[in-house]
């Protein structure tokens, strides 16, 4: 019994982050060597995801994924990708429906609390000022601290897929 619920809170939690990636299949990423961060923007009302240290956060995690696909930063000046992203968050609440009563026969529903955070990187194009890759991590935690914690997480699944394949 301790193992079957052991493994659903398991599987529920890491089902937790969401990542979606869009890229324009018509660009060659080949060509892509250097990029710089151009613009970084924070919407949150939480102060654990709305500070200066988080956005040096982001910031030191893009480069060292996308060093790590073997782009070149570059800090001022002309790059081949421009960099720009924007984490969010919101509060919200959902039911959760669970057995009670005797036995477990009877189900009780609670509203539980929950923090979304939403990144959302954009790779474009400076010379056709055109989007050619964007990634959106969601995490879904019950605290803005939890997902400020998995931040680091969100922006390596982001680049994990780049450069996309060729379909």
């Amino acid at each position: 019994m301790k193992c079957v619920i052991f493994g659903l809170l398991f599987g529920l939690s890491s089902l937790a982050q969401k990542i979606q990636i869009e890229s324009d299949p018509a660009v060659d990423f080949s060509k892509f060597k250097t990029f710089t961060i151009r613009e970084g923007r924070l919407n949150s009302q939480n102060a654990a995801l709305n500070g200066e240290l988080v956005k040096k956060r982001i910031d030191f995690d893009i480069q060292k994924y996308l060093s790590a696909k073997k782009l070149t930063f570059v800090p001022s000046g002309p790059a081949d990708l421009n960099v720009a992203y924007t984490l969010g968050s919101f509060r919200g609440s959902q039911l959760e429906a669970y057995p009670a009563g005797w036995r477990g026969w009877g189900t009780a529903v609670v509203r539980v609390p929950f923090t979304e955070g939403t990144l959302v990187i954009d790779l474009r194009d400076p010379t056709t000022r055109s989007l050619v890759f964007r990634s959106i991590a969601r995490e879904d935690k019950s605290n803005a601290a939890k997902v400020e914690g998995k931040l680091d997480d969100m922006v390596k699944k982001s680049f994990d897929k780049y450069p996309p394949k060729a379909k």
